[in-house]
């Protein structure tokens, strides 16, 4: 079974069935031990994008937006070490549409919508997202940087996943502040069908239907 690693704020580490590690915007918190597969990076904002901070295992692919949407209205589906990672749109006035993406990905059975920095989008409020028939999904909701934990949890109705996760619920400046990983009051506040609250240093088990 596939586990998903919360590192903190919008930071988090896959193992998957064959033991495949797979990073996703690597920055916060810790779980860098393991050396990386694949490494996929939503934007190029520092506390995104710290590719170097775990060792690369031989054949490590790094995956980043500028990869994934190289031009506009082109979101392309890569795959990697059994991993198919389809880029989706994500942006908000703090990130622009060109630079930015989610990456809904598929492995072991999952479909995992790993949002990157976001507000409500295009993709989420036409159904694209929710005909993909996600499995789990991740949601910012620090209110400063991405959207407060309100318009999260309306995103996650829209989106439908069977479990949706709150994270990035703290502007950090700060990665070696505990507080700054996770947010209990504010993870609680999201409110929508299917919430897993993990706090930052947990990990989860990812069970296909």
């Amino acid at each position: 079974m596939a586990k998903m690693l919360y590192q903190g704020h919008g930071s988090y580490r896959f193992v998957l069935d064959d033991g495949t590690v797979v990073y996703v915007d690597p920055f916060a918190g810790a779980g860098y031990d393991l050396p990386a597969d694949l490494i996929l990076v939503t934007h190029e904002h520092f506390d995104h994008n710290q590719v170097g901070k775990m060792p690369h295992a031989p054949g490590c692919e790094v995956v980043r937006a500028a990869d994934a949407h190289p031009a506009p209205n082109q979101y392309l589906t890569l795959e990697s070490h059994g991993v198919r990672a389809t880029a989706v749109q994500a942006c908000n006035k703090n990130h622009p549409i060109d630079q930015c993406v989610g990456f809904v990905l598929e492995f072991d059975g999952i479909t995992f919508y790993a949002s990157g920095d976001t507000s409500m989008t295009d993709d989420m409020r036409s159904g694209k997202l929710a005909a993909l028939g996600i499995d789990y999904a991740v949601f910012p909701g620090d209110g400063f940087y991405n959207m407060d934990v309100a318009e999260a949890a309306e995103c996650a109705k829209l989106v439908g996943a069977r479990h949706s996760i709150p994270v990035h619920l703290v502007p950090m400046d700060d990665p070696s502040d505990p507080a700054q990983l996770f947010d209990r009051p504010r993870a609680e506040a999201f409110v929508c069908p299917g919430r897993i609250i993990v706090e930052s240093g947990e990990t989860l088990d990812l069970k296909p239907l």
